[in-house]
């Protein structure tokens, strides 16, 4: 498959291809709360998350990218929480994965300059996203907030190439971050892998981009590899040859 994305050359995979306006100050300090715990915040995100959002991008998602969802049942049927991990090539990537979940509760991680975006970072807020820290300092407490939430049987997801190329049709390298996270907690990794197709019928009249086909793939256990650093990294490769493998 040839994109303007993979024809060019990217001296630095981690740097996002988009750059968005980040006008706002936002900074995460020791006293962060990257899930608020109140009872009219959890009402409210519930109702923008499922009553607006959900039926909203699931139409969009169809009409604009043909999207198709194979493998639902390899995340909505654990009785577990996890780690998801997916490749990151789209802007809606993340509703999408949300509709991959459905009922299954998830919260997608992102950069902190997210919440530098007027209007977006209340939005974002409301719809599960929590910042990465980018200080060494605050990266205790968001290991902690990931723990909760896979302790609670709910769904935390990393983008583990980190940068978002729109159309990239390679999978990237991965960091370790969400490896290290799905050992430590003994959580199972849920690889979903984002693949493009040549639109059909009445849509390759109109459609220049490709539309867009997610896999769910089966959870890999991470119980058979240790916390030592090459036990994550032998998980971490052990993903990404799934994911080249799709």
């Amino acid at each position: 498959m040839k994109n303007d994305t993979t024809d060019a050359i990217f001296e630095d995979e981690n740097k996002d291809i988009i750059h968005l306006w980040e006008p706002l100050k936002f900074s995460i300090d020791k006293n962060y709360k990257y899930i608020p715990n109140g009872k009219l915040f959890s009402i409210c995100s519930n109702i923008l998350y499922y009553g607006i959002a959900f039926p909203i991008l699931k139409i969009v998602t169809k009409v604009v990218y043909d999207l198709k969802i194979e493998g639902k049942e390899n995340i909505r049927n654990l009785k577990s929480g996890a780690i998801s991990v997916s490749n990151h090539v789209l802007v809606l990537d993340c509703a999408m994965i949300g509709l991959a979940c459905g009922r299954k509760r998830i919260y997608y991680t992102t950069r902190e300059g997210s919440f530098k975006i007027p209007f977006v970072r209340k939005l974002i807020k409301l719809l599960r996203a929590i910042p990465i820290p980018t200080s060494i300092e605050n990266k205790k407490n968001f290991i902690k907030a990931v723990s909760d939430i896979v302790k609670d049987g709910k769904v935390v997801h990393f983008y583990p190439e980190m940068a978002l190329w729109p159309y990239c049709d390679k999978i990237r390298n991965f960091k370790n971050g969400a490896f290290k996270l799905a050992i430590d907690n003994n959580a199972p990794i849920i690889p979903m892998v984002f693949k493009f197709r040549d639109p059909k019928g009445i849509r390759k009249l109109f459609k220049r981009k490709k539309d867009v086909t997610l896999f769910v793939l089966k959870p890999i256990m991470p119980d058979n590899y240790d916390k030592s650093k090459q036990g994550v990294e032998i998980l971490k490769e052990k993903v990404r040859q799934e994911f080249l493998r799709k």
